[in-house]
């Protein structure tokens, strides 16, 4: 008797762990990592694609990548996780701001490199200059999805074609955009690649022929491994 009981009550907790485990996968495709970005012109988008080659000859290992339709050179507004039901509506209240604020108006300066450091590797990107326009932007975008902003994990991202996991802390990044990486912790830059540290280090003491661009269009994407724009799934283009 004792031990049906032990595998009735099992059984019991087995699948209220199993529902609970279900629960928590439907939760979470429920949720989509995304970025709100500024799209370059052509002129930066030159520089970018240069430098991409030249950091692949350097390192063509697990996370090396091409800027292509699929990895959009961009530069970063706002990065977070919403809910996939609440798109529709993060997209009217980005649009709202990019009608006000007007980002493409106003030209940016190139100002040099800067990378984050993994593992003997490094992320790179070409720096922007930080205006009062653009910080205003960024500030209302942050404010205008907000409220729709919830936490995720790896399973909101573009999952790797090739089946291997993204890298770790990808989703952290995300997470902590906010009190991390916006206000006077905000870099707007245009991320370029993987390469090898020690080449990276050598790129950035090198001199910078600073140059200006200006920004043809306001997107928002579906976030890959690194961070990088796999989907668009808005633009501010011919919307009115």
């Amino acid at each position: 008797m004792k031990q049906n009981s032990f595998l009735k009550n099992f059984r019991y907790l087995a699948l209220i762990m199993f529902s609970l485990s279900f629960q928590m996968v439907l939760a979470q495709s429920d949720i989509i990592a995304i970025d709100v970005l500024l799209d370059p012109d052509q002129t930066m988008l030159d520089s970018a694609k240069v430098y991409n080659e030249s950091m692949q000859k350097n390192y063509s290992g697990p996370g090396s990548f091409s800027l292509d339709a699929s990895h959009a050179p961009h530069v970063t507004v706002l990065q977070c996780f919403v809910k996939r039901t609440d798109l529709e509506k993060v997209y009217k209240a980005v649009s709202k701001v990019v009608k006000k604020e007007k980002p493409t108006e106003e030209k940016l300066t190139a100002t040099g490199f800067y990378y984050i450091a993994a593992g003997g590797l490094g992320l790179a990107g070409i720096t922007a200059d930080t205006t009062v326009k653009l910080m205003r932007f960024h500030t209302k975008v942050i404010e205008a999805v907000k409220p729709f902003m919830v936490e995720g994990t790896d399973a909101a991202f573009v999952q790797n074609a090739n089946g291997t996991p993204l890298m770790r802390g990808t989703a952290h990044y995300v997470n902590t955009f906010v009190p991390d990486h916006s206000g006077v912790n905000f870099n707007p830059h245009v991320t370029i690649g993987l390469a090898k540290e020690d080449f990276l280090k050598e790129l950035v003491a090198k001199p910078y022929n600073k140059f200006t661009f200006k920004n043809i269009s306001v997107s928002i994407y579906h976030l890959g491994d690194l961070g990088t724009a796999q989907k668009k799934l808005w633009t501010s283009v011919n919307k009115k």
